[in-house]
């Protein structure tokens, strides 16, 4: 029997095995994946071919980024296709066609802004537009900050600073956008989003999440829903708490939550259970892509326990069939 999680009209089957990569690939950590208008999956990962691109089938396309990235963390796609790719480990966002060529770098690679400076970047983690185009950064790692370029990479300005106020961010580490505009920051280890306006003035915030790390905005109208990709416990001394995460959350526009998908029972390479949820999104249909970094979390939910080979191969990337 298939496993289902979720409820109602939000229930997904977990589809076992299905990315088929060439013989002797890993994928490693997943650390974010993308859909473009022709339901072509981007993999956005931290083994030898950083962007691994397949179909809805689970069938390799291709690879590219050989050479280019250093440390996956974030992706996202626009309207026209156009790949954002931010990778921390060289402090860069990159703008890319759906084959690989680099329309647009910003931030120089491998110097980064003095840490926890507000200056764009220091380990950057996650980009999102604007309906104008505009590119907003999540610099989350050495920062505590998120920056608005221009559409052609000019700063227009910065918000943030490290702490646990409104407006202030412990690992900001994911961002997301809707159609009027609103941007939704993923504040991780302050176990919050928070909202704000289009110029960084703060909303509200989103709570009742534990370690919020993978952000999806579903949906482009008024009121969409969202998916929130929560960690599991991350110190010794409630790693085995039960009803913590590994986990989804799907949530309305105002951060009530509709739905979720596992962690009732922690981390897990059993089918129904997730080990480190860190990007995610939707095609078409509604089935739900899940990029995790099991590997580097795996000693952390795992510290006396051998990683088993799948985990590195391909389980940190899963599919989630939506029922209907």
């Amino acid at each position: 029997m298939p496993t289902i999680l979720g409820t109602g009209e939000h229930r997904y089957r977990v589809v076992e095995n299905w990315a088929r990569l060439p013989d002797g690939w890993s994928l490693t950590d997943v650390a974010s994946v993308a859909v473009d208008s022709k339901d072509r999956i981007y993999v956005f990962n931290r083994g030898e071919h950083p962007m691994v691109v397949l179909d809805r089938e689970g069938n390799f396309i291709r690879s590219w980024g050989e050479g280019v990235f250093s440390r996956a963390h974030g992706l996202h796609v626009d309207a026209d296709d156009h790949l954002y790719c931010t990778d921390d480990g060289d402090h860069t966002v990159r703008k890319c066609t759906v084959d690989g060529k680099v329309l647009l770098t910003i931030g120089i690679p491998n110097k980064p802004a003095p840490f926890m400076s507000g200056e764009p970047f220091h380990r950057c983690t996650h980009t999102a537009l604007s309906p104008k185009g505009e590119i907003y950064v999540s610099d989350g790692y050495g920062n505590a900050c998120v920056h608005k370029f221009t559409p052609d990479g000019k700063l227009i300005k910065s918000w943030g600073e490290p702490g646990t106020d409104p407006g202030q961010f412990n690992i900001v580490h994911n961002i997301a956008t809707d159609a009027d505009g609103w941007v939704y920051v993923a504040d991780r280890e302050n176990h919050r989003v928070q909202v704000f306006d289009g110029n960084g003035q703060y909303e509200t915030q989103w709570n009742n999440l534990h370690r919020p790390c993978a952000l999806c905005c579903c949906g482009g109208g008024k009121q969409p829903n969202f998916i929130v990709g929560e960690l599991g416990p991350g110190m010794a001394v409630n790693r085995k708490v039960p009803n913590l995460g590994p986990r989804l959350s799907i949530v309305d526009s105002r951060g009530n939550r509709i739905a979720r998908l596992g962690g009732e029972h922690g981390p897990g390479i059993e089918t129904g259970k997730f080990l480190a949820p860190h990007g995610i999104a939707l095609d078409s249909r509604g089935d739900i892509y899940v990029g995790e970094v099991g590997v580097t979390d795996w000693k952390t939910s795992f510290p006396e326990t051998e990683m088993p080979a799948t985990v590195r191969v391909t389980r940190c990337l899963q599919k989630l069939e939506k029922v209907t």
